[in-house]
């Protein structure tokens, strides 16, 4: 209140008050209500860069977990196709008859087939061993091992992703010009309005002293600059950037644990049509969610980036305006 009504006194239009005395006043309440902001406005930048950078992280990440997921789903597939020729192999194995064709000999009597050999598939007349089947095992145990690794590793970074925007949230949320900073940028520009008043009363005095006029007039040029200023755009980015995290978050939390559960070994081992189309949905799910959870990061990220640009604005007049006293 006593600044308030410092710079109120300031502003009343009584030239009998346009002495010397009156601008070492207005001089003085400038740099009380303008010293320390730069300190202020340093840590929203320093909160800024560093949510930057973890953002960046967790776009870094969920993007590791959209290329691990994609290559999951090419192992699957081709563990799928194995799964179906070893299937055919077995199937073959079992009723390798055919196979023992061509110990009939050729030059004794004539032997009755009782089917049309021309329907027997090629295949059908190559033996199936069980080595062939062993060998068939052994590369669907390592597609199923691979594709178990890329699930787990989906799942890990997909972690990664929610936490930093978790983190994100938390910095975006708080790094705003809110409360007392806003109050004293506030008194500072009305104190640099109310020096500037001052300014022109006093030059019309005879014995105004012209070093303190020129003072004068630095402090009301320099520090003027806060009038353009624009405050709400620091907070709007913050603003932006939380509503990006907050959505990457619950996105990439909910992706997740969709990976999670679908690189489990219930769901895996479940070869009813039913559990395989469940463990379809479960990674394409994931996959999804992956990618959702990538893209709020990036607009996190920019809009953290912006916000520090908008804030060195901000820290460039305040160094300047507190430059000015030093």
């Amino acid at each position: 209140m006593y600044k308030l009504f410092l710079i109120f006194l300031l502003f009343l239009p009584c030239g009998a008050r346009a002495t010397t005395e009156t601008l070492d006043m207005a001089i003085a309440t400038v740099r009380e209500n303008c010293i320390g902001i730069s300190d202020e406005m340093g840590h929203l930048k320093t909160m800024a860069g560093i949510n930057t950078a973890v953002t960046g992280v967790g776009m870094v990440a969920g993007g590791v977990a959209v290329g691990t997921g994609l290559a999951k789903v090419g192992v699957d597939k081709d563990a799928e196709n194995l799964e179906k020729e070893l299937e055919r192999l077995r199937d073959l194995a079992a009723t390798q008859d055919v196979a023992e064709l061509s110990d009939i000999p050729m030059d004794g009597p004539i032997v009755e087939l009782d089917f049309d050999i021309s329907t027997v598939p090629d295949d059908a007349l190559t033996p199936v061993t069980q080595q062939d089947i062993a060998t068939a095992e052994a590369e669907l145990a390592k597609l199923e091992s691979k594709s178990k690794r890329l699930g787990n590793w989906r799942t890990g970074t997909l972690a990664v992703n929610t936490a930093t925007n978790v983190a994100g949230t938390v910095i975006a949320a708080n790094n705003k010009v809110k409360g007392d900073l806003r109050d004293q940028i506030n008194l500072c520009i009305m104190s640099v309005d109310a020096l500037s008043r001052a300014y022109m009363q006093t030059r019309l005095e005879p014995e105004a002293d012209k070093t303190q006029l020129d003072y004068a007039q630095q402090i009301v040029t320099i520090c003027g600059a806060w009038a353009g200023v624009d405050i709400s755009a620091i907070n709007s980015k913050a603003k932006g950037a939380t509503i990006s995290s907050g959505i990457g978050s619950g996105v990439g939390l909910a992706g997740t644990i969709a990976s999670a559960v679908a690189n489990t070994n219930a769901t895996r081992q479940d070869n009813t049509a039913g559990g395989r189309q469940k463990e379809k949905n479960l990674n394409t799910a994931a996959n999804i969610m992956a990618g959702g959870a990538t893209v709020a990061s990036g607009v996190a990220t920019v809009f953290n980036a912006t916000q520090i640009s908008a804030i060195k604005k901000a820290v460039a007049v305040a160094d300047s305006c507190e430059g000015v006293f030093r």
